[in-house]
């Protein structure tokens, strides 16, 4: 059995009869294409992808904060009043 990370599913060959209306339908949420029942790939609004890849750089920026934060070792004292 295969997990579905979506709300909305199509078959294949409902998809391949009209993409662009099976996306139309869907709005802004994400939609499985299914192939013999399990999930061939999903489709997704630009706007939804552009979030997505906003979230892993956002938690690829919070891993890096905090990698160095614990590396106290390499801080720099810097005086905002001499700059």
């Amino acid at each position: 059995m295969d997990t579905i990370y979506a709300d909305l599913s199509v078959s294949m060959t409902d998809f391949k009869k009209n993409p662009a209306e099976v996306v139309r339908q869907a709005g802004q949420k994400p939609i499985a294409v299914l192939n013999h029942n399990k999930p061939a790939f999903y489709t997704l609004t630009p706007k939804l992808f552009e979030a997505i890849l906003e979230e892993l750089e956002d938690k690829e920026l919070l891993e890096l904060a905090r990698k160095r934060l614990t590396t106290k070792g390499d801080v720099v004292v810097v005086d905002i009043d001499n700059i």
